[in-house]
Order: structure tokens, then sequence, then C-alpha cells
């Protein structure tokens, strides 16, 4: 299947989400490719829960409040998402429009292609276990994005750092029952936590186990067989398993690409955020330029950045003739009757 828009973004993050509003407020619809099935990023997948202070006019806001606002904003100009899947190929026409491959098989294209991946292609650390796939976002999550997912099921978590004990102890408060299961018999988390997950009456722990196989079929989850460390197996009754072994990043699909790696960052010309190939940019922190500091805000003025440029090669010769929010409204406002009827 193929989606035809003006701007290809690669990467749902914070500076990816804003990104779309930035080319939306020029005219230029964009659609964004992620391998989280959900948006934000690592925000979403890593501490959607935890404070964020450096985003200006926000004393203070929690990050999966700062997604939700950023989705919400980008929301009037029509973004089309493909989440759960990782852009995996990009060719170029005789016409300079550019298709975008991703895993699933989806075609995206587009006349400019911008990169807001961050340090990479974020993906889960899959368990080793037959089958995972067919369960993922119906039964086998890698994080949190809604915690209304798990009210009333009968959750198993697997990890032993800080990510599964918290988790743990918010689950716990809407889910049916909760059990956790971690390969060594000591937590990697904050000891306060641990004593409380210990004293929860609602969540099981299960020490020195490990995840053997799932049972279930299409999509839907039954149980889970889990085993103690060289002795025997058993299956637990399960709805939901909740993975929690990290991300692991990569930027390996890039170099096929035809633009300038150095590590794991892409040079970028510091005016415009232009990679070393016309029509393709990056922006957050994988672009990197002299004097370049790794801030949200930062990633959000290279996006307008970003986006400016991709302008004149999306419509060629067509000049931009506001540069303020005020005077372009936002589509569907009623302090923008114009745009309302466009």
């Amino acid at each position: 299947m193929s989606t035809d828009v003006d701007v290809v973004i690669i990467g749902a993050g914070p500076v990816g989400l804003f990104a779309v509003f930035a080319c939306g407020q020029l005219g230029m619809r964009a659609a964004v490719i992620d391998a989280l099935a959900d948006p934000g990023g690592q925000l979403t997948a890593l501490y959607p829960e935890k404070p964020i202070y450096d985003i200006p006019g926000r004393p203070q806001v929690r990050a999966d409040r700062l997604v939700s606002d950023l989705v919400e904003q980008a929301a009037p100009y029509r973004p089309a998402y493909f989440l759960g899947q990782e852009a995996r190929s990009l060719s170029e026409d005789a016409c300079g429009v550019f298709s975008v491959e991703t895993s699933k098989g989806e075609t995206v294209r587009a006349r400019a292609v911008v990169i807001a991946a961050g340090a990479g292609a974020f993906g889960p650390n899959r368990p080793p276990l037959k089958d995972i796939r067919d369960y993922e976002t119906t039964s086998v999550f890698y994080h949190v994005a809604q915690r209304d997912r798990f009210s009333g099921k009968r959750l198993v978590i697997a990890g032993g750092g800080d990510s599964a004990v918290d988790w743990a102890l918010s689950l716990a408060e809407v889910a049916q029952e909760v059990t956790v299961i971690h390969r060594r018999d000591k937590f990697r988390a904050h000891p306060a936590n641990v004593a409380a997950m210990n004293a929860h009456p609602n969540i099981n722990i299960l020490t020195k186990h490990q995840l053997v196989d799932l049972k279930g079929s299409n999509g839907t989850l039954e149980g889970i067989g889990v085993g103690r460390i060289g002795g025997e197996t058993t299956v637990l009754e399960a709805d939901v398993l909740l993975a929690l072994f990290g991300l692991a990043s990569d930027i390996s699909v890039l170099r096929d690409w035809d633009i300038a790696i150095e590590g794991k960052v892409l040079p970028v010309s510091a005016e415009t955020c232009q990679t070393s190939r016309d029509g393709v940019f990056a922006i957050g922190d994988i672009a990197h330029y002299p004097g370049k500091l790794k801030l949200i805000l930062t990633g959000f003025a290279e996006a307008s950045l970003a986006a400016h440029s991709a302008h004149q090669r999306v419509f060629p010769g067509k000049a931009i003739h506001s540069e303020y929010s005020t005077t372009r409204g936002v589509p569907g406002s009623s302090e923008n009757p114009v745009l309302q009827s466009a």
C-alpha cells in the first residue's frame, strides 16, 4: 500500500511530533514512521511518568502529558501515522520523489524526508520466545502508554530494574493481579520501591525464574510458561506480558540511505538541518553540527528550520509570507476563519 504526503518524518518522539506541526504550519502534510507502537519515543517507552523541567512555558510537565499535547498540537494537520514498523529503505525517483519502505510493507512517498530518530531506531529487547511477535500490541507489550490497557488483567511483568518495579507498583492498582519474573534474586531498583513491591498484597514475585514460552492463539494470551533457573517449569495463567528488558537503538539501516554518518550521528547544516543528501534532513539528537546542544527545545527549533528548508523542495519557488503562528492560525480554530474554510 502506498501513501503520498509532502514530508515523511522518521521518528515519533517529541521532536518528530513537533515537526508535524512545523510542516503543517507551512501547508505541508506529513507521515510519521516509528518502530514503537505508540508515539513519544523514549518519553513514552522509558519514563512516561517522569517530570520534565526544561520546556519553555512549562515549569514542570510529565513526559506522557507532553507527548499527548504534541499529538494534539499536530492533529489539525492530519498526519498519517505508521507506528510499530521500522523505516527500512529509501529510494528516489527521477522526479525527486522519495519512497520509504517500512517493515510491514507500507510505502510512503514524499518530496522531503526528515529523520528525527533520536539515538536511532528504538526497538524493544525481545525475550527469545517463539511466536512472540504474534502477540505484540494485543497481549505482549514492551512499555506502558496507557494504564487502562491493563485494567482487570492478569499481568506478568518480566524484568528486574527500576522500570519493572515502578510499573509493578503502579499497575497493581488497576490489574487483577501482578506477577513479577526476574532471573536473579535481587532487583536493580531503588530499595524503598523494592520493599514496597515485596509488601504489596496484589504483587507476586518469582525470582530466579525466566520466561519459557507463551500459551495462546490468534494474538490472545492465555498463559505463560516460566521456569526456575536450572529447575522445573510451570504455567502461569496470564492475559498480558509486559517485558521490560530495555530498548536497543540502531542506525545501521541509514547506512544504505546515501547520507554521511559520523559515529551515531548525522552531520547537518546548522542553517537548514539538511544532511549530505539533498531533500533529506535530520533533527533532534541524531543531528549534529558544531555547538549542538542535545536538548528537546533545540530539537523543536531544528524542526522549524527543517520544515522551512523542506518547503523550498516541496513547493519550489513558492514564497513563505508569514512567520508567526498568530498570523497563520491553526485549521479548525475560531481565530482563523480563512484556514477553517480552506
